[in-house]
């Protein structure tokens, strides 16, 4: 059982105020809150370490490669992988970016990638630019009438063209999981790879990426608990060899000449050139050390028991247009009728409530929606029921002339 009192007195930020209300905090799928454990990690690096990593031959360099090696164990171990198969990025975008530009090159004209409307812009559009590149098609997995990718849909659109599958683990708008272990053995049928986007599943529930056998996947530390500018991409070590950087520098190769004969570094210390976020890298360390401490299975849980509690609630309110009653996670789409969504989040600001509006980075979905923006409110484990109570009641106010009424 989770003692979510207790859980969040770790969370200075809670402490906050907006408009003169307590901050109600439901962005999380845009980026969470940190610990004090998650900042006193960054602090300590800045006051008693400091120096860079695989770069010195003293005694604090060498404290600084084991902290910093050992957050690579900590991320391997957290979603089942070895540690020569994770690299640490500037984030969920990085990740997938290096892996379109690293795979794209062994595609051919006539092959065929598949995504869908749901993906983040991060997820499709590396593949779109590979596309035109290699004269490649990109062709898109139906979404049944609730905006779900089911395994008959998949099957529908999988052929012998298919060479890339690049979807997310959950998707970020309406917070629906994929079955990926079972569209994963699918492709592999087919001989196609898997790029999953956990951005969204890695931070709420458990993953292990041996058991699900995808080929990829990428994550963010800052959704979940860690710093902002690091992220993870792993890899099947054999592919991670076989691809190449797009970037290229100090710490990446092993040597090269004057005739521009580079040898480069094994995997994953190929993909990291330059001074890497130390501070961020041992923050992330301390954040997944939280989470496990916690157990993602509980964190899940919990979440979803908040979801399930705000629809239950938010269902009976005639005002409300709700998207994905039946979301996996704690991701709650909607709109107030006959009310833009920025200007209806502006009135939830006015009540101390922060939520997005937009589209989220997913322009492909508008169509299917049927509406040019949306209102998202994501959970996280440190919400509760209260603040969703008075969430409820901001809704239930949340009439035409209350929303207007913010701009005069």
């Amino acid at each position: 059982m989770m003692n979510v009192e207790k859980i969040r007195k770790d969370f200075k930020m809670l402490e906050n105020t907006m408009q003169g209300h307590d901050l109600i905090y439901f962005d999380n799928a845009a980026t969470s809150l940190k610990p004090k454990s998650v900042v006193d990690a960054v602090v300590n690096y800045y006051e008693h370490l400091g120096v860079n990593c695989h770069r010195g031959d003293y005694d604090l360099s060498f404290q600084v490669d084991s902290a910093y090696e050992n957050a690579r164990k900590g991320v391997a171990e957290f979603i089942g992988a070895e540690e020569k198969e994770i690299v640490f990025t500037s984030g969920t975008s990085a990740s997938l970016n290096q892996i379109a530009y690293g795979y794209g090159k062994f595609l051919n004209q006539g092959d065929v990638i598949l995504s869908c409307e749901a993906e983040h812009a991060s997820s499709v559009l590396p593949w779109m630019k590979v596309a035109e590149e290699k004269g490649c098609g990109i062709q898109y997995v139906p979404l049944d009438d609730e905006g779900r990718i089911t395994l008959e849909n998949f099957k529908k659109v999988l052929n012998d063209q298919v060479k890339v599958i690049a979807l997310a683990h959950v998707t970020n708008v309406l917070g629906y999981e994929i079955p990926v272990k079972e569209i994963c053995a699918l492709a592999h049928e087919k001989g196609a790879v898997c790029v999953i986007d956990m951005a969204q599943s890695a931070p709420h529930m458990k993953v292990n990426v041996k058991d699900l056998d995808c080929d990829f996947a990428a994550f963010s530390s800052h959704k979940m608990i860690g710093p902002t500018g690091v992220g993870v991409l792993y890899g099947k070590y054999d592919l991670l060899q076989k691809m190449e950087p797009f970037m290229l520098g100090g710490g990446s190769n092993a040597r090269f000449d004057m005739c521009g004969n580079i040898l480069l570094k094994d995997a994953p210390y190929k993909y990291e050139t330059g001074t890497p976020p130390i501070e961020g890298v041992l923050g992330f360390h301390a954040a997944i050390q939280y989470l496990s401490e916690i157990g993602m299975e509980n964190i899940h849980a919990y979440e979803k028991e908040l979801h399930d509690y705000a629809i239950e609630k938010l269902s009976k309110l005639d005002n409300l247009i709700l998207y994905n009653p039946h979301a996996d996670t704690g991701i709650i789409t909607f709109n107030v009728k006959d009310v833009f969504a920025q200007d209806a989040a502006s009135y939830f600001n006015t009540q101390g409530i922060a939520l997005r509006a937009g589209q989220h980075c997913a322009k492909l979905l508008i169509d299917k929606l049927k509406t040019s923006a949306t209102l998202r409110a994501s959970l996280y484990f440190y919400n509760t029921k209260e603040e969703i109570d008075t969430f409820v009641e901001a809704c239930k106010n949340a009439t035409i002339e209350n929303c207007l009424n913010v701009f005069f």
